[in-house]
């Protein structure tokens, strides 16, 4: 079984996801992005989610993930949850 690895950053509104893409746009690093602005819990390890296996995380989150190359980073995803900027690692 192969795992799945990625950082998110999770805001309430779509507009603030929007906003985390442009500072990394500008050079700002994904972790102090996740640390300064997510609401996951898994912000204090920059975003970082570890290692999971396939069908752990809600079907639009995995979606957008599996459409990225390691290193890319997505487009808002809106879920239940809020609104991710997700890295796959």
């Amino acid at each position: 079984m192969s795992l799945l690895c990625a950082q998110h950053i999770l805001v309430t509104h779509e507009f603030e996801a929007h906003d985390v893409i442009r500072k990394l746009r500008g050079g700002e690093s994904f972790e102090t992005l996740a640390k300064d602005f997510s609401l996951c819990p898994s912000s204090k390890a920059g975003g970082n989610l570890g290692e999971f296996p396939r069908g752990r995380m809600v079907p639009a989150f995995e979606k957008a993930l599996l459409a990225l190359r390691p290193g890319e980073v997505s487009p808002p995803v809106k879920t239940a949850f809020g609104y991710h900027v997700i890295k796959r690692l």
